[in-house]
């Protein structure tokens, strides 16, 4: 497969895995709020579903990154500075994502103690994530 086409993958993986980033916590900001145990149960349901399919997303991506660094060479070598920054903050996204996991497993176990106003700040965190990366990627200011 050309390296253009798996770049273009790569992208869209990316983007469709932060948009459930985004939208998952917005789901936390609603369960947080909520005391009705019917819509709970459907925002629960919405959330678990979610959070798999962003998985499956955030595995295929990193998939394809690998693929790009290690299988074309991407970012590896001297001048390169960039891609380490980059992969930092992409474990740190990986983190993000694991910690929405164990969020949902707490609100599935009605453990929850955050508030509503939490989630809203939690929630801006991947925008500033994406930020730093995309910056990096297209910059490269070391």
């Amino acid at each position: 497969m050309s390296m253009l086409w798996v770049k273009t993958f790569h992208i869209v993986f990316i983007a469709s895995w932060f948009a459930g980033l985004f939208y998952l916590p917005r789901i936390f900001v609603n369960l947080a709020q909520q005391s009705d145990s019917a819509v709970q149960v459907t925002l629960l349901g919405m959330a678990r579903r979610l959070y798999r399919f962003t998985t499956i997303l955030a595995v295929v991506a990193v998939a394809l990154g690998m693929w790009l660094y290690l299988g074309y060479g991407i970012g590896v070598g001297p001048g390169n500075g960039w891609m380490h920054a980059k992969l930092f903050f992409v474990l740190l996204v990986i983190g993000y994502h694991h910690a929405c996991g164990v969020m949902l497993r707490k609100f599935e176990q009605g453990k929850n103690t955050r508030s509503h106003k939490f989630y809203r700040w939690f929630n801006e965190v991947p925008v500033l994530l994406l930020l730093v990366v995309v910056a990096l990627v297209v910059v490269k200011p070391f």
